[in-house]
């Protein structure tokens, strides 16, 4: 990116043209009222009319760093991604965090889902990976998504988040209970962005030269330790330092101390798929490590902060349809809307060349397409052909596919997600708070309770039990007795 000089010359317009008095807008005789003529005057409002964006709908809050990935270990016999072709091999990369629900200005540490998406800037191309801090999300499918995201956004007539609408959707949605059970948990409040993991979450395509396919997950370890706050902690941070997440990262890069995380991967072969006992494709479900333990395969560093968050934090875009050659989808139902919604999302919200701009264009690659024209296009292919196929040159299609093509079978309807031999909603969070130490389940039930508690209707509080109950008894009998103790 090139950065203006700013500490040098005389002031300008927007055109270059020097201006006189940056102070005092001109008039019509002392005291008189304000002329039109004065162009400077209305060139800066209107330019600072203009200068917000539309905020992201959800993961709107967020902070940002460049840094690098570094392979460490051999995978070229499961994809034949170029950046990953050999141990060493480093690569650019850009890293927004985020959390969910709230709005752009909203306090940092809340309880909420962090986001964790990180751009590779390859040879191939761009490569986007999309993710959480946790591995698992609410639901399965992203027909649901809109409606889930309403429950934890503004009621529209209180214009407050309200307790209703979160345990209504999350008791009327089994499927949630396991990330609900992360989400009160300890991990549940980070206290900062450097000391959480990071998942891809989904299940992805990985495919070697032979067109061999393995399913993989991405494993984010913070290398600097886990550390979360308690929600008391939280709440005097929040109202404290509203800005603790993104004033760590920022400062800790500042000092030298830059974050790492060990990153690993997870590979199921892909005839293993059908008959594995959970649904490999369910977003409400991990591997379990025993099935297939986690190897490692890089190193990710954050090592440079943006120079402008707008530009480079508000304006980056990411989206899992930003696929390299080696890898590819899954049938994961929430992936495949996704590979839609993120991409329209930033066509929506800042503008259809958005990955013209510096902290989105490929790095390590040309794009060499022929999208022209629309709001921002910089003219940069000229007088070029902007068809295909043409006979003037230009670049043409490979032939080969980024990733392997799937077997489909069946009719086309609103099918659920295929249930496998243990795919009920219950069994991974029942196995999750069974690990858990007796203080870990206490704060499990107190920060379950306090949030159940706030509920109007008795009927949506115990709908919303019983989903814990039916994953461990226990759970759900301490549960119950701690809710009824604080509505009295």
């Amino acid at each position: 990116m090139t950065v203006q000089d700013e500490t040098t010359g005389p002031m300008t317009t927007e055109a270059g043209a020097p201006v006189a008095d940056n102070q005092n807008s001109q008039t019509a005789g002392v005291g008189g009222p304000v002329l039109v003529q004065d162009q400077h005057l209305l060139e800066k409002l209107a330019h600072f009319n203009r200068e917000r964006i539309p905020e992201r709908i959800v993961h709107a809050r967020g902070a940002g760093a460049y840094g690098k990935f570094t392979v460490t270990a051999d995978v070229t016999k499961y994809t034949r991604a170029k950046f990953l072709s050999e141990i060493g091999k480093e690569t650019e990369v850009f890293l927004r965090f985020s959390t969910v629900a709230g709005n752009l200005g909203a306090p940092d540490a809340v309880r909420d889902p962090r986001g964790f998406a990180l751009k590779f800037y390859t040879e191939e191309g761009n490569y986007d990976l999309v993710g959480n801090n946790t591995p698992v999300f609410f639901i399965k499918d992203a027909i649901k998504f809109p409606d889930f995201i309403h429950t934890q956004k503004r009621d529209p007539y209180t214009g407050s988040q309200e307790a209703d609408n979160v345990w209504d959707f999350w008791g009327l949605s089994p499927e949630s209970t396991h990330q609900v059970t992360w989400l009160f948990g300890d991990r549940g409040i980070p206290a900062s962005y450097r000391h959480m993991n990071g998942y891809g979450s989904h299940t992805f395509q990985w495919n070697n030269e032979a067109g061999e396919v393995f399913w993989v997950k991405y494993h984010f370890k913070t290398d600097q330790g886990i550390k979360n706050l308690t929600a008391e902690e939280a709440e005097v941070l929040a109202g404290k330092d509203p800005d603790s997440h993104q004033r760590d990262l920022r400062e800790s890069i500042e000092r030298g101390e830059y974050p790492t995380w060990t990153v690993q991967v997870q590979i199921m072969p892909a005839a293993e798929a059908a008959n594995y006992r959970f649904n490999p494709f369910d977003l409400t479900k991990v591997w379990p490590h025993e099935d297939y333990p986690p190897i490692e395969i890089g190193k990710l560093e954050l090592n440079r902060n943006p120079r402008n968050i707008f530009a480079e934090v508000e304006q980056s875009i990411f989206s899992p349809h930003h696929f390299v050659p080696g890898i590819g989808p899954s049938p994961d139902k929430m992936l495949q809307g996704r590979l839609f919604a993120y991409g329209d999302a930033h066509r929506y919200r800042v503008g259809i060349n958005a990955d013209l701009l510096p902290v989105n264009e490929p790095k390590a690659a040309q794009a060499r397409s022929f999208g022209r024209d629309g709001v921002m296009y910089d003219g940069r292919h000229g007088g070029a052909k902007n068809y295909e196929p043409n006979s003037f040159g230009g670049p043409a299609e490979t032939g080969r596919a980024l990733w392997e093509p799937a077997s489909v079978s069946g009719t086309t309807e609103d099918h659920p997600a295929p249930a496998h031999a243990e795919d009920d909603d219950f069994v991974q969070p029942g196995n999750l708070y069974r690990l858990m130490s007796e203080d870990e389940k206490q704060r499990l039930i107190d920060n379950l309770a306090g949030n159940i508690a706030g509920v109007s209707r008795d009927d949506i509080a115990q709908r919303a039990i019983e989903n814990f109950r039916k994953a461990d008894a226990d759970f759900g009998k301490r549960l119950e007795a701690a809710v009824q103790a604080l509505r009295g």
